[in-house]
Parts: C-alpha cells; structure tokens; sequence
C-alpha cells in the first residue's frame, strides 16, 4: 500500500479500503469507481481536486482491492458502508461522485441518506437492465458480458478471470480490449499514456482479492437494481457524452431532479477530458 491507502474495520467485521486524494482540508468528496475499479481510479485527479479545494477519498466497494466482499449486497447496502467511512473520519455532511458502474451506488445514496449529502454526481451512469434499448448501442463484447452477468455467474468469473490475468501479464492488450468496446473519443483518452498507466493499475488493484468483486459488481449493474430512481427526490448532477456507447441517458429520464450535461463529441471517459469542469462545478454546490 502507499501512503495515500487507508482500511477502515466496519462493524460487522469486514475491511474497507479506501484513498485520500486532493485538499485533505477541502470539501470532502466520496468517489466510487467503475465495474471493474478500486479506489485508485480517482488518483489522475489528485492535483485538480487540490486546486479547487476538495478532498476527494477513493472507495473500494466490496470485493474490489482493499475491501473484504460482502455476498448478497445489494445496492442500497453500500449507502451504510459510506455512512460509516464519513463517521469514521469525522465527516458530518459529504459529496459522492460515481463514474459508470459507480453511478447507481450514488443514487443509492441519495436515495437512503440525503441530509448526509451535500452533493450528487454522476458521469458516464450505467443503465438499469429493465430499461428499454439497454444494450442497443453497445458494442458487441460488451453486450455478451451483461447477457453473461445475467445468465451465467461461473462464466461471468471465468471472464473475470481473464480481464485480470490480461491487465497483470499484456497490460497494452488490455487497453486495446477496452478501447475495441468503446467509441473512438474513448480510444482518444486511452492513448493518453497518464490514462493508460492509471486504467492499468486500477484493473490490477480491482482483483487484487480475485475476481468476485467484480464479477458480482457487474451482475448488479446487469439486472435490476433493486429499487426505483422515480423515488429519489434531491438533485442529481448528470454528465453523459453523446458518443458514449456503453451507457445511454435514460438515467436522466427517470430522476425526478436531474441536472443533465450531455457533452457532444465524447464518449464513456469523459471525465478523463473534464476532470477540472466537474470537479470544479460541485466544489461550487458542496456547502463548505
């Protein structure tokens, strides 16, 4: 571990992971990566969250790098395990910020504690399997791994297994896999090689305890969530590329007090290209 990673004994006995970035006396901003991620996803943006004043603390869900897997969870479960991260480190009131398959964690969380939150976001949100055209845009590799999320968990860990030993052992051919499921504005950001270092590594870290997390974060994100986005009554802030492939807006349909962005000429990494304006605009709408 460096000196940024912390683990945190929750009450029912498991390990959380977790990595403070930024201003450690700015606004404090819980972020939760995609599927699959760790907390180190949100290390590129150490430097920025300095320069505008935000703490920014990198969570590992269950399964993922640090942090102890935790069998059945659903999503509304993970709302407690940031409640009492935020009580651990003394924090009363809190922004969460989700990239992708951390998307519905944040609605999780303004859906079961919102006097908690100073601040929702959402950037490129993965998209409730119920909805209708989920997968149409998809690419087809990335459509056959929510038809496996679904169908078959054994293959869904084998797949796992794969996208794990390719990040550790031909780190390049993982990147190019990636950008083959994605639109050509994401092929832009991942040949950018301060990006391509920290998607290497945050694959590693993700199966740093195997691939159960993650496979078991994927088959959330694949079928239904568990509850509905019409009853979450606070602000979202939204951000989503025209060009994004792996995801589609219907989120922002469904939330009753949504504040859409949808970025033209950018694809599912934009917050690789938008990192400063994000950070920026919720260091704005946090209360201090």
């Amino acid at each position: 571990m460096n000196s940024q990673d912390r683990t945190l004994r929750l009450k029912d006995g498991r390990q959380l992971g977790y990595a403070e970035y930024g201003d450690p006396r700015g606004k404090p901003l819980f972020y939760f990566n995609g599927t699959p991620g760790s907390r180190i996803e949100a290390r590129l943006a150490d430097v920025i969250a300095q320069s505008v004043g935000i703490r920014l603390i990198g969570t590992d869900r269950p399964g993922y790098g640090l942090s102890d897997f935790r069998p059945g969870r659903r999503f509304v479960d993970w709302p407690d395990d940031v409640h009492e991260l935020a009580q651990a480190l003394h924090i009363e009131r809190f922004g969460v910020l989700g990239f992708s398959g951390g998307g519905p964690h944040v609605a999780a969380c303004a859906l079961k504690i919102p006097r908690r939150l100073t601040v929702a976001a959402i950037v490129s949100c993965s998209v409730p399997s119920e909805a209708r055209g989920t997968t149409k845009r998809m690419p087809l590799q990335r459509r056959l791994l929510h038809s496996v999320a679904q169908r078959l968990p054994w293959l869904e860990r084998f797949l796992m297994w794969n996208i794990a030993l390719t990040a550790r052992r031909f780190p390049g051919l993982m990147i190019s896999q990636m950008g083959a499921m994605m639109a050509e504005p994401d092929r832009a950001v991942l040949a950018r090689p301060e990006v391509r270092a920290l998607f290497v590594d945050n694959f590693v870290e993700a199966f740093r305890r195997g691939t159960r997390g993650a496979a078991y974060d994927l088959s959330l994100v694949a079928r239904p969530w568990g509850f509905d986005l019409g009853e979450i009554a606070g602000e979202i802030h939204l951000w989503h590329g025209e060009q994004d492939t792996n995801a589609g807006p219907v989120v922002s349909e469904a939330l009753p007090n949504c504040h859409a962005t949808f970025l033209p000429g950018e694809g599912h990494l934009l917050f690789w290209n938008h990192t400063e304006g994000i950070l920026r605009r919720l260091s704005e709408l946090m209360v201090a």
